[in-house]
C-alpha cells in the first residue's frame, strides 16, 4: 500500500491509530480519501494485528464532510439520462462500502472527534463503535442544506443509535446537534474539556480492549451487530453457534490466571487474512 496522504497511520502496542490530517481543508472528503481510507482499512482487517482503531484528527475540526469540489466534476453525477442515474447506484454503493468496513472490520473502533463532525463524518462515525467527542463538538447532517439526502450511512446507522424523532429533526432542518445533547441521546460515550484529553481517553480505551483475547473481542462484536438487526430469539441461536466457534479453554486460563497475577494476558493474535485469489501468489 503506498502511504496514505489524507491519513498518518501509526500502530504501537497493537493499537492502530488513523489521524485525518488535511487540517488546512478541513478534513474533507475528496477523492482520494475514499481510496486512501478503503486501502487502510482493508489492510488493517486482513493483517490481524492491530487489536482496536482509534480514528482521531487535526485542526478545528473533525471532518466538515465530503469536498465539495466533488460535486463539480472529480465525480461524475449524471442525472441525464437512466443509464447515468444507475451509475450514481453503483458509484453510492462503493462509497457505502468503505464506511461498512469500519462496521465490518475485525476489531473496535473508537472515533475521536474534536469541532465539526459535518456530512460525511457523521456517515463515518455512525460505523464505528465508540464515539467521545470534545465539548465544542457538533454534528450536523449537512447534506439537506445542499439540496440532497445524507447517502452513505447516516440515515441507516444513526436512528439505531439515537431516537427516531431525533434523527428525523436534524435530518430534516440540517441543525446542529451539540456534543451535550449527542452525550445526552447516547450518541457519544463521553465528552472531554479538549482533544488531548479525548485522545488519552480513547487511547486507553483501546488499550484495554487490546488487553483482551483479540478472538473474543471478535465474537463479541460480531454478536452485538446481529442482536442489533435480529430478534432476541435469533440472536440467542446465533450466540450460541458463535460461542461454540470461538471457545477456548486456554484464552480463559490465562485471563483469570493473568487477573489473578495483576499482569496482562498473553494472547495470540487474530489469523492473517488471504483472499481465495490472493493464495499461492
Amino acid at each position: 500500500m503506498t502511504s496514505p496522504t489524507c491519513f498518518s497511520l501509526t500502530t504501537s502496542d497493537h493499537i492502530a491509530h488513523l489521524v485525518l490530517n488535511r487540517p488546512e481543508a478541513m478534513n474533507t472528503m475528496h477523492p482520494g480519501f475514499w481510496r486512501e481510507l478503503d486501502e487502510v482499512l482493508t489492510q488493517i482487517h486482513k493483517e490481524g494485528q492491530a487489536r482496536a482503531l482509534v480514528i482521531s484528527s487535526t485542526g478545528k475540526h473533525f471532518s466538515a464532510g465530503m469536498a465539495l469540489e466533488a460535486f463539480s466534476g472529480a465525480i461524475a453525477m449524471d442525472d441525464q439520462s437512466p443509464e447515468g442515474r444507475a451509475a450514481i447506484f453503483d458509484m453510492l454503493t462503493g462509497m457505502q462500502a468503505t464506511f461498512t468496513k469500519l462496521e465490518t472490520l475485525r476489531i473496535p473502533v473508537i472515533a475521536a472527534i474534536q469541532g465539526g463532525c459535518i456530512g460525511g463524518a457523521v456517515d463515518m462515525v455512525t460505523a464505528c463503535c465508540i464515539r467521545y467527542a470534545t465539548l465544542d463538538t457538533f454534528f450536523c447532517i449537512q447534506e439537506i442544506n445542499i439540496g440532497m439526502v445524507a447517502d452513505v450511512g447516516t440515515l441507516q446507522r444513526l436512528p439505531k443509535l439515537v431516537p427516531l424523532a431525533v434523527v428525523k429533526e436534524l435530518a430534516y432542518t440540517g441543525r446542529r446537534l451539540s456534543a451535550a445533547k449527542a452525550l445526552g441521546y447516547g450518541l457519544v460515550n463521553e465528552v472531554f474539556e479538549s482533544p488531548e484529553a479525548m485522545l488519552v481517553g480513547a487511547l486507553q480505551c483501546a488499550k484495554e480492549i487490546a488487553s483482551k483475547p483479540p478472538v473474543a473481542i471478535w465474537g463479541t462484536k460480531q454478536a452485538i451487530h446481529y442482536t442489533r438487526d435480529h430478534s432476541v430469539d435469533d440472536a440467542l441461536k446465533q450466540m450460541g453457534w458463535l460461542q461454540g466457534a470461538i471457545w477456548s479453554n486456554q484464552h480463559v486460563r490465562e485471563a483469570v490466571t493473568a487477573m489473578k497475577d495483576k499482569r496482562a494476558g498473553e494472547f495470540p493474535a487474530l489469523s492473517v487474512l488471504k483472499h481465495f485469489n490472493e493464495i499461492g501468489l
